[in-house]
């Protein structure tokens, strides 16, 4: 079984919004429900839980109903940070889910990834236990020097930019987070399992990325999303 993990549990101080960057409406609807709906359309994904942020249950209720969403079948509490809230969806289904079930981790915010996205992710996972939809870097590369300029090169070809769904066996996922725990690691690595998969010296496998699925993190962010969301009318 796969089943989507969707986190939506954060606040999204940067956009800047008066609610968490998930909820906000965008062309009369919420990102979150835009999220969703691609879980929910994709043939290989059979159940979804969202990872929702306290005191939002109803509004992710409604937009389930509107959506007729009816793979959600699960609804954790959202944690203070982002493994918290992994924690809490793997733990919501301890009994709910096999040890060789696969769960697709993803952020609530992340609307633009496609069916070939997630399909890889899933296809990799299959084969090696994990996989993080993964490209190339893009764009000319330095250090960050001292914040106003640098005279270090970095060669983009040596970088990988990671995204998500990042996919997991499910008992391996337990793993990484309990062995995270044990080690006292969880709020000292980047928000991001991989992050804590690296930190523990396990390989990630890369699946196929695609530089459109960004995470909606600004304002400006929003208007990309609204762009795209019109032109493909």
């Amino acid at each position: 079984m796969n089943v989507a993990i969707i986190l939506a549990g954060g606040v999204g101080s940067r956009v800047g919004a008066d609610v968490p960057k998930q909820f906000i409406e965008v062309l009369g609807r919420p990102v979150l429900s835009y999220t969703i709906e691609r879980f929910q359309q994709h043939p290989e994904v059979d159940a979804i839980e969202v990872v929702c942020r306290k005191g939002y249950e109803g509004e992710l209720r409604a937009i389930c109903e509107v959506g007729g969403f009816g793979k959600v079948r699960w609804v954790a509490e959202g944690g203070k940070e982002f493994q918290d809230s992994v924690v809490s969806g793997l733990d919501n289904l301890a009994d709910e889910v096999s040890d060789d079930d696969q769960v697709l981790i993803h952020y609530g915010a992340s609307p633009f990834v496609s069916d070939e996205v997630i399909s890889d992710a899933i296809r990799v996972c299959q084969l090696h236990g994990n996989a993080s939809p993964a490209h190339s870097q893009v764009y000319l590369a330095a250090s960050r020097g001292d914040g106003e300029g640098t005279s270090e090169f970095v060669d983009r070809d040596q970088v990988m930019c990671l995204n998500s769904p990042q996919v997991l066996r499910y008992g391996y996922a337990r793993w990484v987070y309990d062995e995270g725990k044990r080690r006292g690691l969880l709020d000292k690595v980047e928000p991001h399992t991989t992050s804590l998969m690296f930190a523990l010296g396990e390989r990630v496998w890369f699946s196929k990325g695609s530089t459109a699925n960004i995470k909606i993190t600004t304002p400006e962010d929003l208007r990309l999303f609204k762009g795209w969301l019109l032109a493909d009318e």
